[in-house]
């Protein structure tokens, strides 16, 4: 896959006006809960700048079919290896990365259950029934399974069932991936083109996150006055305990695949964690990473395949951070969700969070797309949009330095680990012409 990971020419500006939007909307908040006459008036002038916000979530979620579908098949055709190779190092990659996966989610479900991040908002519960209890068992384990499987695509993708895309996404690359002729390469060369116009497309539409900051923090402060940034300061300190916790793990098992090297992995990856840390997009840190990884012994045969493997599949940080946004809702609305039913939603984000890394603010696209299989309502995103631009800055370093030390202890295992530096190779095309 060719990633234009050029950064904006002032990538800071945006993180700036977010700050700006956020500060503003407290403000403009404090003053609306302060004048308000009584809670319904409050309710009322929160309604209105709750339009702002769902116009926000509503660009989002248009952008979650297109970008899903190309950006799987775009990372299955330009793997650039052939036959078992493919199929070994794939085995040993993914691997990792659903150990990994498996132990972002199962952090970030500790720490939300023994953190309670949402407990105590007070907010009103969406008019689907009188018994929360039953908005918790919208999905069980067979409806899961019988639904991966799209009936039809077009429809799979009007109504953003990401899990469908996926799958249908899989399916067609390798199929794309297994053709020979020009008519294969000229598809898969149009479609990896299209990675970089939905990465554009959707700068475009992040450059209306500081007016949904400002909306989103406006309505929740005119509603609930300056009182629940309490509980969102419990719940950007506890997501950091968590990827704290997460890092050490990684780290951990960094080292006993890599040994003592692994500082000196650490060390080279701190530029590109700074970058994503800064950015908030793990895309304008890839070619640094591929650098660095060079650097450290990495062979470009393993960089240029497992590293853009993990940008779909190697996501800790968000995932940890899905865990909480998802966990966040249900608790501040009051929803009863049952352990099978967290175990299952687990599972689900586990599969859908791949396809959408490297663009800023990309886990709000998962949980706006997953959070209504669990009738979990969605407008509770909203509460988190006024402080993701902290949450995303944690959770983008950590799927860097995720992705880093995967590769490594991939090139390990496959013997194409150097004690220094490497040089380029020429790469094989993934669709033979």
């Amino acid at each position: 896959m060719q990633v234009d990971a050029r950064p904006d020419r002032d990538p800071n500006r945006l993180t700036l006006y977010i700050m700006v939007g956020l500060v503003l909307g407290i403000i403009c908040g404090y003053a609306c809960h302060a004048l308000a006459p009584d809670a319904a008036a409050a309710k009322t002038i929160a309604g209105y700048f709750s339009v702002l916000s769902d116009v926000f979530l509503r660009l989002i979620k248009m952008v979650i079919a297109p970008l899903v579908f190309a950006t799987i098949v775009s990372g299955i055709t330009s793997l650039g290896a052939s036959g078992g190779a493919v199929g070994r190092i794939a085995a040993k990659a993914l691997g990792w990365f659903i150990s990994a996966s498996l132990v972002s989610l199962f952090v970030g479900l500790v720490i939300a259950h023994l953190v309670q991040p949402g407990h105590g908002l007070g907010l009103a519960v969406p008019e689907v029934g009188t018994n929360p209890n039953i908005q918790a068992t919208g999905l069980t384990l067979k409806g899961f399974a019988s639904h991966l499987v799209p009936s039809s695509i077009v429809e799979a993708m009007a109504t953003n069932e990401v899990l469908q895309i996926l799958v249908f996404s899989t399916f067609f690359g390798f199929s794309l991936a297994g053709l020979k002729g020009t008519v294969a390469g000229t598809i898969a060369t149009a479609i990896d083109e299209l990675v970089p116009v939905m990465l554009r497309f959707t700068d475009y539409v992040m450059r209306f996150a500081p007016i949904g900051v400002f909306a989103a923090m406006a309505s929740v402060i005119t509603t609930q006055g300056l009182g629940v940034l309490i509980t969102y300061g419990k719940f950007i300190g506890a997501f950091y305990l968590g990827l704290a916790l997460l890092w050490a793990v990684i780290i951990a098992a960094g080292s006993v695949v890599l040994g003592k090297s692994i500082g000196r992995l650490l060390r080279l990856l701190r530029q590109p964690m700074m970058i994503a840390f800064s950015t908030s997009s793990s895309e304008a840190a890839f070619p640094k990473m591929i650098e660095q990884l060079m650097r450290f012994g990495v062979s470009e045969r393993i960089t240029g395949f497992v590293l853009p493997l993990g940008y779909s599949f190697n996501l800790d940080g968000s995932m940890m951070y899905q865990t909480f946004a998802a966990l966040f809702v249900a608790q501040a609305y009051g929803i009863d969700m049952p352990l099978s039913t967290q175990i299952t939603m687990l599972l689900v984000l586990m599969v859908s969070s791949k396809g959408v890394a490297g663009v800023p603010r990309a886990s709000l696209v998962v949980a706006a797309a997953t959070l209504p299989m669990f009738d979990l309502p969605t407008a509770g995103l909203a509460l988190l949009i006024g402080i993701d631009q902290f949450l995303d800055m944690g959770r983008t370093m950590t799927n860097v330095i995720g992705n880093g030390v995967a590769t490594a202890a991939v090139a390990k295992w496959e013997g194409e680990l150097s004690e220094g530096p490497v040089m380029p190779e020429a790469r094989e095309p993934a669709v033979a012409a």
